[in-house]
């Protein structure tokens, strides 16, 4: 049996590795497609369309870019390893020797001057198409049917409405919007510089304290889109997540209709005493409209039994889930200033039972 070299075997490894990499790299968006990670491979909205197109455009430059890289690099190493196993030349081969070192260099010189005029048009192309890209997505198609504002803090989104009638209430990591109509997205935060991103709607803007900053979304079907802060901003920088929930405009309107309704009354029983509970150990921090919590460290509570996910979408908004993240908030979210807050189980039981009637 023939044994392989060891720079036959490391020649070997590396072409699997290679092989490997190339098939997973291949394989993922198809992988990807299930997975909360797929969300950025997708347009799903006309502000987004041009983004992705740049996206992949750019993509498809660097591999260009890193491929003729590692051939170059690969026949100078190649090149070198000649050199240095060759045997010393003997002096009638001096000259031409020399011969073929200018020749050589006069190839690489025009190899380098090639590859730097390419650079530059390549270069010149992606900032040409990065302004197009920005003057096509400037300005909605039509004028925005809705505005919202949205106010980033340590780690999480208050997204606040107004209605038709001049009225407004605040949700918290969850955007509603209708379909086929643009969005304006009003930008603030109240702490930290933060980055607003929903990648399969639109692309990044910032959040800065003390400035508002201007995005518009609009999204061509039903559905929902996962948005995340793109900014490193402390340690649950990762957990601050938030959703974009298009609907058809009558479902839309009859959400928004909904939402500004106050909290409905607690029924009699375990809903009361949880209600009572939670005025006594969460309403300093909590807004809960239709009673006496009115905290603003917090989100607002008042319809929270209806949204998918707390916690800026970390965990999904279950009964259990909930009173997870009530007894222990430091664990699934480290320096969150939601604290835990220990409970009996009697105690638990009512608390749930009366988020629960949070709809």
């Amino acid at each position: 049996m023939t044994r392989c070299t060891p720079r036959q075997s490391a020649r070997m490894y590396s072409m699997v590795r290679f092989v490997a990499c190339a098939s997973l790299g291949t394989a993922s968006p198809g992988c990807l497609a299930g997975t909360p990670l797929a969300y950025f491979l997708h347009s799903a909205g006309p502000a987004s369309g041009p983004v992705r197109v740049l996206d992949w455009a750019l993509a498809a430059l660097c591999v260009g870019v890193c491929i003729v890289i590692a051939v170059l690099l690969y026949a100078a190493i190649r090149r070198k390893r000649r050199e240095s196993a060759s045997p010393d030349a003997a002096p009638s081969q001096t000259s031409v020797a020399d011969e073929r070192d200018e020749r050589d260099e006069r190839t690489a010189n025009r190899i380098i001057a090639i590859g730097t005029a390419i650079s530059a048009v390549l270069l010149l192309g992606a900032l040409v198409g990065m302004l197009r890209v920005l003057a096509a997505v400037a300005d909605p198609p039509s004028a925005p049917a809705l505005a919202v504002t949205v106010t980033a803090y340590d780690w999480w989104w208050k997204v606040t409405y107004r209605t038709p009638d001049g009225a407004s209430f605040a949700t918290a990591n969850e955007i509603h919007m209708p379909t086929g109509q643009p969005v304006r997205v009003d930008l603030q935060s109240a702490d930290v510089v933060h980055a607003f991103w929903v990648p399969a709607l639109a692309g990044k803007t910032q959040a800065i304290p003390g400035q508002t900053n201007h995005q518009w979304l609009q999204a061509d079907q039903p559905g929902v889109w996962r948005g995340q802060c793109t900014q490193f901003c402390g340690p649950q920088h990762a957990h601050m997540a938030m959703e974009v929930v298009a609907q058809p405009p009558d479902d839309f309107a009859h959400w928004l209709d909904a939402q500004a309704k106050a909290a409905a009354p607690a029924p009699d029983g375990a809903p009361t005493r949880g209600e009572k509970l939670f005025m006594a150990r969460c309403a300093g921090c909590h807004t809960v409209r239709g009673t006496q919590a009115d905290g603003a460290q917090g989100p607002d509570l008042t319809h929270l039994a209806s949204r998918r996910l707390i916690a800026a979408g970390t965990i999904a908004n279950t009964p259990a889930n909930r009173l997870e993240w009530v007894a222990h908030a430091q664990q699934l979210k480290p320096e969150s200033l939601m604290p835990d807050i220990a409970l009996t189980p009697a105690e638990a039981s009512d608390l749930s039972a009366w988020l629960d009637t949070l709809q």
